[in-house]
């Protein structure tokens, strides 16, 4: 077969289609920024930095997708949330937006197009589409309602709302989840051909709560991207055994799972509903491994993952990894796609 691009291999893969290999999707972070001496601040806070960083990894380590995600708190931040953007290290919420419950009756919900981390997203993925539109899928990205509940609330608050009082959680979800639509969608009139759900505090909770308090709102998410033209991508950081089956039901077409799932058990699970991305070890294999242990890893999730099979690691791809090992990785799906 002709080699492909890189949105011709996405869409055939997505379509369980023959392609010349198996679509490198990779998450890139920190990795990016610092892979062109930027410091986080700026990689988060500037579209531009952002976009150039991702440019640049696709470029050096043949990726399959251009993406704009970068942390949990754009949302947050123009719901109000206070954030501190240190020069080079993770950004920090200074305390919880919703200290009190009563406070859900003054929180104002912020527009896509004029908050200032939501439409410098939009920015990254204008930009991305001038650039590469058309030859590499661009990925925008947005919080779960439950995640983005966690970001405003606090993790310790969230988890005791959801037992003490759930018909206050079901409030704040629901205004939450119109922000996410209208965020999401923007993104694909932006330009964005998939749009990416992060929902990590959804691994902690049981399949039950997940079914009440997780999945809806990333099944209207996801719906209202769909009707608007755009592929989904549900992300869960974690354990998420226990929500395999329920995480299918929300209308995902790709769905990531963690190092620490069962990658049969997932396939088996996502068979005839999503295609399955993952999942070895960020840490233990991209950071840490050997070159031969990143060949095996990466032939050996392939094997197993299906025919509509995506490669990545479980989660992002750690700052300070040896670029030898993403270079096996790529080597490793061009020379298994010619065999």
């Amino acid at each position: 077969m002709p080699e492909l691009t890189s949105y011709e291999r996405f869409k055939r893969r997505l379509g369980g289609e023959p392609a010349d290999r198996t679509p490198n999707f990779n998450i890139m972070m920190t990795f990016a920024a610092h892979f062109i001496y930027q410091p986080l601040s700026r990689y988060y806070q500037d579209y531009r930095v952002l976009a150039e960083a991702n440019l640049a990894v696709q470029e050096a380590f043949d990726l399959d997708i251009l993406q704009v995600i970068s942390d949990p708190y754009r949302e947050a931040a123009d719901f109000g949330l206070k954030i501190t953007f240190p020069e080079d290290d993770l950004p920090l919420a200074e305390e919880s937006l919703i200290a009190n419950p009563k406070y859900l009756a003054q929180l104002k919900s912020p527009d896509p197009g004029s908050g200032r981390r939501m439409s410098d997203r939009l920015e990254a993925i204008h930009y991305l589409r001038e650039r590469q539109g058309g030859q590499v899928p661009v990925m925008g990205w947005v919080e779960g309602a439950l995640a983005e509940a966690a970001d405003l609330r606090g993790v310790h608050d969230l988890m005791l709302d959801l037992t003490i009082r759930p018909e206050w959680v079901r409030e704040l979800l629901e205004q939450i989840v119109e922000v996410e639509i209208k965020f999401a969608t923007a993104q694909v009139e932006a330009g964005a051909d998939i749009v990416g759900l992060g929902d990590a505090i959804a691994s902690q909770i049981s399949p039950k709560m997940y079914r009440e308090f997780a999945q809806p709102y990333e099944k209207r998410i996801f719906e209202a991207v769909h009707e608007a033209g755009g592929v989904t991508r549900l992300h869960i950081c974690g354990d998420t055994t226990h929500l395999l089956e329920a995480m299918t039901q929300c209308q995902a077409d790709i769905i990531d799972i963690d190092w620490m799932v069962d990658i049969n058990q997932a396939r088996e699970a996502f068979a005839g509903s999503a295609a399955l991305c993952g999942n070895f070890d960020p840490v233990s294999v991209m950071l840490q491994g050997t070159p031969a242990e990143v060949k095996a890893a990466v032939l050996g999730c392939q094997s197993q993952g299906g025919e509509n099979y995506f490669s990545a690691a479980g989660c992002e791809i750690p700052d300070q990894t040896p670029h030898e090992n993403l270079f096996f990785q790529a080597e490793a799906l061009r020379k298994s796609g010619s065999d």
